[in-house]
């Protein structure tokens, strides 16, 4: 076993690596006059069963998705359609982001991306692919059939990386992603800022970020 703490960090991908879908949802509610973070309320209803967790697990097409979510947030208030929603999901590699993995490979620590994803060309995108690159390992939602915060996801993680789970940092934008794998021993950042979470990675790595 290494003398450092840590051996791996594990990174969730939208809204971490890449800005936040979050703020593209608000912008897309403005538009339409919806009330703020109506999307986000929708996906909080049945969060296991829902159209998101279905689609995320790769059990509906985007098709059915369409329709099941635009039923979904009918019933809460507001029609809209899955497809528009899909459309709000991927945000910009953030550079000082990408800055940390290139540092945190080359420092030898193993890199795992955890993402709950759909089965989409989104990687094709030259800033994507470049950063997904950079990853020892991809765990993706929409290919294993689980999801964060399912506790077979993370358990999973951990055997495609090699590693225990208290030798590893998660970092996630949702904090109800990150209670299961706090349970299970690995520290965990609530990112809410690039700048803030490569702070908190700083201290847990004992290196240089930034």
């Amino acid at each position: 076993m290494s003398d450092r703490p840590f051996d791996a960090v594990f990174w969730d991908f939208g809204g971490v690596i890449t800005t936040s879908p979050f703020d593209a949802f608000n912008s897309y509610e403005a538009a339409h006059g919806i009330p703020k973070d109506f999307i986000r309320g929708v996906n909080t209803h049945n969060p296991d069963s829902n159209a998101w967790a279905q689609i995320e697990r790769q059990e509906i097409s985007a098709e059915v998705f369409n329709d099941l979510f635009a039923a979904e947030s009918e019933a809460l208030g507001h029609r809209v359609p899955g497809a528009d929603v899909l459309g709000c999901l991927y945000g910009n590699v953030r550079p000082e982001m990408m800055n940390a993995l290139n540092v945190i490979r080359s420092s030898g620590f193993t890199q795992a991306c955890l993402t709950n994803n759909v089965n989409r060309s989104v990687e094709d995108r030259s800033d994507v692919s470049s950063a997904m690159q950079i990853f020892d390992h991809v765990i993706e939602s929409s290919k294993v059939g689980v999801r964060k915060p399912e506790l077979g996801f993370y358990t999973l993680a951990c055997e495609t990386a090699g590693v225990e789970a208290d030798r590893v940092v998660f970092l996630d934008d949702l904090g109800i992603n990150l209670k299961t794998a706090r349970a299970m021993g690995m520290a965990t950042i609530k990112v809410v800022s690039a700048d803030q979470a490569l702070g908190e990675l700083e201290e847990f790595l004992a290196i240089s970020l930034r």
